[in-house]
């Protein structure tokens, strides 16, 4: 039996003395993720945003269940029905062009009861901000921060953290999120020292065609009429490309060694030697490269957990999304890592009482329960995954595609236990198409925010009862020797 649709929330009501004021710096997907979450719980959200204008650039976007269940519950699905392509497999296919196996989307939406959906990025941006704003969301552009400062207001005694802009503005609240991107300032500060990205060797040269051209060549119709998402796999690189816009635009994305001249991020490519790099692979793709007009050039970092914590001890301050935990795209799951983090801090926020220290440090440290271990999961096997589509031809190469094709047996059975892959010899997670049941689907897709943080704050109120038990038992000792 699938699990049921997630429900819709609504917004709680708050009384002044328990209303948080939260100010989130970046309005990124992470960002108004947060702040839609911490609107429905309730409180109050000012965003900064250190651009001119509010925009999204890039090109595609996928967002598995995991991501879709926290979208449905936020109440965006019919805003984004619309721009959403529901593709219904995901192919994976040797460089050369022959298909090696696949996975069917709709059997595992039927599992996890969220569907697997694809965006232009710009189309989910809107969607996410269109929503903040109706729930009441303040926009500030032009307001770059430069530092933070904590002061300790009274009567209350609650430590508040103020933004200090480039502008000379200064705003303050009683919580402060950094969801500033991989290029954080936040984390910087929260560190206390300059903390680059880690370059992980990989570049993406990210393109958006014209399907119309497309539809003329009959071996690119089928990319157009039968959505379906592409991994070709070959030596050193990768490529991927999926349906856009109902089908008037064709994303595609190839990942290849980084030759980016140091501190640059982002540069204009050269399509010549784009194509040149996919010469000799399946010829669709120098058909669909031949299309290409211009593209452009992104380096790959990553940023690994952050230790020994997310947030101030204050608890007036804390990260979230690429912040804390960027990733490679080759998951899939960045911006969905992302929308969770926003999803579990307005969750754990909703259940503030009051405005002390203790109340936001508590919430902060469920949220962080939650949120660590997995989102250091995520990075884990997108490491992992660069290094299996990347592999050689050669013994190596043949392993993994007989893995490939070997966890493809159980395509149509629905989910699967464990004792099923060991049966046949195969280990749990050791699929090299990360979101089947035999790769990390059981605890990538089927993750649930509400689940988690009701899990993890009975364990924080456990532990809590305990250490008060301890202290009452200790000062007992103490006046019985008295």
């Amino acid at each position: 039996m699938a699990p049921a649709r997630p429900e819709v929330l609504k917004k709680q009501h708050r009384n002044p003395e328990d209303q948080l004021h939260v100010i989130i710096v970046g309005a990124g997907l992470g960002g108004l993720g947060a702040a839609i979450s911490i609107l429905l719980s309730g409180h109050t959200v000012t965003i900064l945003e250190s651009a001119s204008e509010i925009a999204e650039v890039g090109a595609g976007i996928q967002c598995l269940p995991n991501a879709t269940r926290v979208l449905i519950a936020w109440g965006l699905e019919n805003a984004l029905f619309e721009h959403a392509t529901r593709p219904k497999q995901c192919n994976m296919i040797g460089w050369k062009g022959e298909q090696i196996s696949y996975m069917d989307f709709h059997e595992y939406e039927e599992e996890t009861g969220t569907p697997f959906w694809d965006f232009h990025r710009a189309s989910l941006h809107m969607a996410l901000l269109d929503r903040a704003v109706e729930l009441g969301a303040k926009i500030e552009t032009n307001s770059r921060l430069v530092d933070i400062e904590y002061t300790t207001p009274s009567p209350s005694g609650s430590t508040q953290a103020t933004a200090i802009l480039a502008n000379g503005n200064r705003r303050t609240g009683d919580l402060l999120v950094g969801a500033d991107g991989i290029n954080s300032k936040c984390r910087e500060i929260l560190l206390g020292k300059p903390d680059p990205p880690i370059l992980t060797g990989d570049l993406a040269y990210r393109l958006l065609l014209n399907t119309e051209d497309m539809l003329k060549d009959e071996d690119l119709r089928g990319f157009v009429e039968d959505p379906q998402v592409n991994y070709w796999l070959g030596p050193d690189a990768h490529a991927v490309n999926y349906v856009l816009r109902g089908g008037k635009l064709f994303n595609m994305v190839l990942l290849v060694p980084d030759d980016m001249p140091a501190g640059s991020n982002t540069l204009a490519g050269d399509v010549d030697e784009m194509r040149a790099l996919y010469r000799d692979w399946d010829p669709r793709i120098s058909k669909l490269l031949a299309l290409c007009k211009s593209v452009y050039k992104w380096r790959l970092c990553i940023r690994p957990g952050l230790d020994p914590t997310w947030s101030h001890s204050s608890g007036a301050f804390t990260i979230l999304g690429d912040a804390a935990h960027a990733t490679l795209p080759y998951l899939a799951s960045g911006a969905g890592m992302s929308l969770e983090d926003g999803h579990v801090l307005g969750l754990c926020l909703g259940r503030v009482k009051g405005k002390s220290d203790e109340a936001k440090r508590e919430a902060l440290d469920v949220y962080e329960r939650c949120r660590r271990e997995r989102t250091e999961r995520v990075v884990g096997r997108g490491n992992y995954q660069q290094h299996l589509y990347h592999v050689h031809d050669g013994a190596e190469r043949d392993n993994r595609d007989r893995l490939l094709r070997t966890f493809g047996t159980f395509n149509g059975k629905g989910r699967v236990d464990e004792k099923e892959f060991q049966n046949l010899g195969l280990e749990q997670e050791s699929d090299p198409l990360p979101w089947r049941w035999g790769g990390v689907a059981k605890w990538l897709l089927t993750y649930d925010c509400e689940d988690d943080v009701e899990r993890r704050w009975g364990e924080v109120e456990r532990e809590g009862k305990a250490a008060r038990r301890s202290g009452r038992g200790s000062e007992e000792a103490i006046r019985a020797v008295l």
